[in-house]
């Protein structure tokens, strides 16, 4: 399947970004979603991976847009995403989530948030800052916490579209085959390096849709929970067992 190009369908040079979705049972929504992006990133060369990680490969049938690089994966988002980067072309990764919206001018800021890490030296990775749709309340207040706590620990979540230099994420050995907090892992690996991760100034769009369904102060609470014990060192997978059985 040839890589998609933005605005610039046809052509022939490769594209600087690949956007990499993994999904799981989101026929409903990915041509919305894919349709997003292309305007989003008018004028840039892009290529866009859908990554489906459920045997049905529902996603990948409902996809309409013939330039999307299709990808059957593993079960998992670090496997999904992982496959979804062996299939790329593009000179830098973002990975976003089939909930998440980017912001005007995404692209732009990323490769700028690049090119200022590459003055620096180190590191190739970085993210936005988080946006809840239709914040208010509560939920507004979880996104002024999640963004105040990025600033202290330099550890931005899957939800805030990660993104590398594809040649770094591969020096990376990509994400780790966790089946929870990859996201997580891949900051404080980044960390123990010594690299900079840089935060952009602008905000994507998370669907507040698990707040509402689980209850916003519980799914948050939960959500807390599980960061600090595995900060404290619990296993991913007894972790993963804890948070499956907690949505039943």
């Amino acid at each position: 399947m040839s890589a998609a190009q933005g605005c610039c369908p046809g052509s022939e040079e490769a594209p600087e970004f690949s956007v990499i979705i993994p999904v799981w049972h989101e026929a409903e929504g990915i041509n919305g979603l894919v349709a997003h992006v292309r305007a989003a990133a008018c004028g840039e060369r892009l290529e866009i991976v859908v990554c489906d990680g459920a045997p049905q490969a529902d996603t990948l049938a409902a996809l309409r847009d013939g330039e999307v690089v299709r990808v059957r994966a593993a079960q998992g988002r670090a496997a999904q995403m992982n496959a979804g980067a062996h299939a790329a072309s593009g000179r830098i990764l973002l990975f976003l989530h089939a909930d998440t919206r980017l912001p005007h001018g995404a692209f732009a800021a990323v490769r700028q948030g690049l090119q200022q890490l590459e003055a620096t030296g180190k590191g190739g990775a970085g993210a936005f800052r988080l946006g809840i749709e239709g914040a208010s309340g509560f939920l507004y207040a979880v996104q002024v916490a999640a963004n105040l706590r990025n600033r202290w620990t330099r550890t931005p979540y899957g939800d805030q579209v990660q993104f590398f230099r594809a040649a770094y994420f591969r020096l990376l050995g990509g994400y780790s085959a966790l089946p929870l907090m990859e996201d997580v892992d891949m900051m404080r690996r980044i960390r123990n390096r010594g690299d900079a991760i840089a935060l952009l100034p602008l905000s994507v769009s998370t669907s507040a849709r698990r707040w509402r369904a689980e209850g916003a102060v519980y799914c948050s609470l939960r959500n807390v929970c599980l960061r600090l014990l595995y900060a404290l060192g619990v296993p991913a997978r007894t972790l993963s067992r804890w948070y499956l059985a907690s949505k039943r």
